[in-house]
């Protein structure tokens, strides 16, 4: 998640990163105590379990087109252009007897028409002003995470992606389906050039920890879909590195890289955050769905996504791999709650042993975190973006001013805060504060659309000029970030300590 530090959508500046900590470190470091975790999971059942569905379906087509028509000249030019005023000339072209044609050939809403009316309501949505505040947080979180792997500062070396370069477009609705993601190949079929994503109206005042999934929908779906044959290129790689261990492993997971790729994808931009958070989500859905609330040890194979349990592994080895001093320790508790919930695993009808599983999911972080893809110009995903050290200390200053509801501290010259720490802030500040000792879950919650909604107003994306990624508006320095930020602090320490000046003396007239 480290970048180049310009404007509200890029990171902080890269520094200079230590090695990966190794699996024997790993095993020495201490377990993270979790002691709001029952809350947290709490707070994701009780949004789960509301049966706010958002705004009805605008089926009306002539009430539609006068709507979209109406909230037109809402939007930033970007999305003007990219979004809004291509779908209405869909729309127009169509007509009202094909919308409704669309409407009758997908009843359950799962496909063309549940892409439609999801498009519409994502622009009337925004418009209209629909859970304003939480509107404009989840949008800023999304374009953040969009922008950390498409902006040209974090992209050096790799071209720009084949389909989508417009960070998706924010929605609520459908809460039985959770968070989910139109990519930008699916939105393509009404002209449009961004994805959309969803998430479950409660979850704009409660489920905190189901804003960390967007990692995977956003960094993760979204972006695969947006480098042409990017996902081909990692499943084969998976095929070839899990071929050894036998056992189906490699045709398993190859199988389900959109959804694998996902998961690494979100930890890579928003730390050990999306990986533990992932567990505390999952407790969370199965209570809901009326499951025992523990992860799932079996993987059918017609499920897309890989078994809950695997999953799990999967995130404590990507966080192993990540470039910050905690990474070891943050590896070693996300793996500890995995086992928690570890039953007889069976993954597409294979019996797999849990040293087997814990090693294929070790060899998977491994190949999608460093391979060089052609499709990336032989660039790994864990080389375009990694959670470091300079990101963990703005996460703690974060959580600091959350728990005391102070203002967000200042960070050091040429690090700016941004929307994916002040995410990844609120939950692990959930997770590890006793109740009682910080604030509530809703609490931190409320702080963190506050704070993000700050972030918004800042993004030149939502403003008057044509910018699709905030982070491509930056500086080339030829003087180094280090020396700039000493230079910095010196006249800062000069100014402090230099004496009060006595009022100037006028200047003497000249004489005539």
């Amino acid at each position: 998640m480290a970048k180049t530090s310009t404007s509200s959508g890029a990171k902080a500046a890269p520094k200079r990163r230590a090695a990966p900590e190794s699996a024997s470190s790993s095993r020495k470091a201490a377990l993270i105590k979790l002691p709001g975790l029952a809350a947290t999971i709490d707070d994701a059942l009780q949004a789960s379990d509301s049966r706010d569905t958002g705004p009805a379906e605008p089926l009306n087509f002539s009430d539609l087109l006068q709507r979209l028509t109406a909230v037109h000249g809402t939007f930033p030019p970007v999305y003007e252009q990219h979004f809004v005023s291509p779908f209405i000339a869909t729309l127009q072209g169509l007509g009202e007897a094909k919308f409704k044609q669309i409407l009758l050939q997908d009843p359950n809403r799962e496909s063309a028409a549940g892409l439609m009316l999801d498009i519409a309501q994502a622009v009337l949505q925004h418009g209209e002003g629909y859970l304003k505040p939480s509107t404009r947080a989840f949008q800023e979180f999304i374009s953040d995470l969009y922008d950390g792997f498409l902006s040209a500062a974090d992209r050096r070396g790799v071209k720009e992606p084949d389909l989508g370069v417009v960070p998706p477009l924010a929605k609520w609705g459908n809460p039985d389906f959770g968070p989910y993601t139109w990519p930008v190949d699916a939105t393509a079929s009404f002209k449009v050039q961004a994805g959309v994503v969803n998430m479950p109206p409660a979850n704009a005042t409660g489920g905190l920890v189901s804003w960390a999934a967007l990692g995977h929908e956003t960094a993760g779906h979204d972006i695969l879909h947006a480098d042409t044959g990017l996902q081909d290129e990692l499943a084969q790689a998976l095929r070839t590195s899990l071929a050894p261990l036998g056992h189906g492993l490699a045709d398993y997971w190859s199988e389900r890289i959109d959804e694998t790729a996902s998961d690494v994808m979100g930890i890579l931009n928003l730390g050990p955050a999306a990986g533990i958070g992932l567990i505390a989500y999952f407790r969370a859905l199965s209570l809901a769905f009326g499951g025992s609330g523990k992860l799932r040890s079996v993987g059918p194979a017609n499920d897309p996504h890989p078994a809950d349990i695997v999953r799990g592994y999967l995130a404590a080895e990507v966080v192993a791999l990540l470039k910050f001093k905690g990474a070891a320790a943050w590896a070693k508790t996300i793996a500890a709650e995995t086992d928690k919930d570890r039953g007889t695993i069976a993954l597409a009808g294979e019996a797999i042993s849990p040293t087997l599983a814990r090693k294929s999911a070790k060899v998977v972080a491994a190949t999608l975190v460093k391979y060089k893809a052609v499709a990336l110009e032989n660039h790994a995903l864990g080389e375009i973006q990694n959670w470091a050290d300079s990101d963990e200390a703005l996460l703690q200053g974060a959580r600091l001013a959350m728990r005391a509801g102070t203002p967000l501290p200042p960070t050091p010259a040429g690090i700016t805060l941004y929307a994916a720490h002040l995410v990844s802030a609120a939950v692990i500040e959930a997770l590890t504060v006793a109740p009682g000792a910080g604030k509530t879950v809703p609490e931190l919650q409320a702080r963190l659309v506050q704070d993000l909604n700050v972030l918004h107003d800042q993004n030149p994306s939502w403003g008057p000029l044509f910018v699709v990624h905030p982070g491509d508006l930056r500086r080339d320095f030829f003087v180094p970030a280090e020396w700039r930020a000493m230079r910095a602090e010196l006249r800062a320490q000069a100014g402090a300590q230099a004496p009060a000046k006595s009022p100037a003396k006028p200047r003497k007239q000249a004489k005539a």
